[in-house]
């Protein structure tokens, strides 16, 4: 653009924009002094400051896209998107509404966090995954970016098991980008991700495994498939203790407001009854209102099923 074009051809100005985010140093490439830019964002003007050194070529509010390309342009031109702003649009759900952009970029780089924009120097840059011509952290790498920044273990729980329930990653990929990674929040993810390994296919169970070891009982094992003598199929108990027959399930009350699946729960257990089986039912609620009591609950049915011949079921091969 020739000096003082940019003023007569908004549209041309905008196209050199990502999506109205622009930096000062390219405006002024564009002919644009830094002064008036700067100027342009006071009260009342037409453009607006986002982050420093970038601008919104409109005063309206930005849009998240436009917040996470200024993000980008302040970073500059390696940066790569992770965390949660990364697991959201690579199609994960259980994340809090936040405003922050967490990028990464190289260790050499000296651009620091600044507002929301949270930016972390590493030596680990990882090969973008591009989605809507964004440059993002692959999934493995972003779930556990957010999770080492969360401070309760029910929000690390409930991410790192939907992304391995839902087959987005599988739980030795996360095992190995957690033992490549920085340590620093790591403790969370660490455990929650251990239960995940172990067998736990839900939140509900990893909080299960927690109340499960205040029994002192003999570790069970999680989410098996039983058959009775015959070889006919009982159920995938979400806990079985081999050794006195004894299952666990986590109902919620939820899967029960359809009729089909509170049939379902019936039919199963006229299962488990037909088979022998002693079943602990417990509302995924009270595995942490009332830890101890169904800890307390467990081991009184453990002593139950230990006192009377074992059911002949057994653990299928697959």
């Amino acid at each position: 653009m020739r000096r003082g074009e940019w003023a007569r051809d908004p549209d041309a100005l905008y196209e050199q924009s990502r999506r109205g985010a622009i930096t000062v140093a390219r405006l002024e490439q564009l002919g644009v002094p830094p002064r008036t830019s700067y100027r342009r964002c006071a009260p009342g003007q037409p453009w607006r400051r986002l982050l420093p050194g970038v601008l919104l070529l409109s005063s309206a509010e930005p849009t998240r896209r436009q917040l996470v390309e200024a993000a980008l342009l302040y970073a500059g031109p390696d940066a790569v998107v992770t965390g949660a702003e990364s697991c959201r649009r690579q199609g994960m759900r259980t994340l809090c509404d936040e405003e922050r952009v967490h990028l990464l970029v190289p260790a050499g780089y000296k651009v620091g966090t600044v507002g929301s924009v949270v930016v972390e120097r590493t030596t680990r840059m990882p090969e973008p995954v591009v989605r809507g011509e964004l440059p993002l952290a692959p999934l493995g790498r972003a779930v556990l970016d957010e999770c080492r920044r969360m401070r309760r273990t029910a929000p690390v729980a409930a991410l790192l098991t939907e992304v391995v329930q839902r087959g987005k990653v599988s739980p030795s990929t996360l095992a190995d980008e957690l033992a490549c990674g920085s340590s620093r929040g790591s403790a969370h993810p660490r455990s929650v991700l251990g239960k995940v390994l172990a067998g736990a296919r839900s939140v509900a169970e990893v909080d299960a495994m927690r109340v499960w070891r205040l029994t002192g009982l003999p570790r069970p094992v999680w989410n098996v498939e039983l058959r009775d003598s015959a070889g006919r199929y009982v159920a995938i108990p979400d806990a079985w203790c081999d050794e006195v027959g004894l299952a666990w399930e986590i109902d919620s009350l939820e899967f029960h407001y359809r009729r089909e699946d509170y049939a379902a729960t019936l039919e199963r257990n006229a299962r488990y009854a037909a088979a022998g089986v002693i079943v602990v039912q417990s509302l995924p609620g009270r595995l942490r209102t009332e830890p101890r009591r169904v800890a307390a609950e467990l081991v009184a049915a453990y002593r139950a099923a230990a006192a009377r011949q074992r059911p002949r079921v057994r653990v299928s091969a697959g």
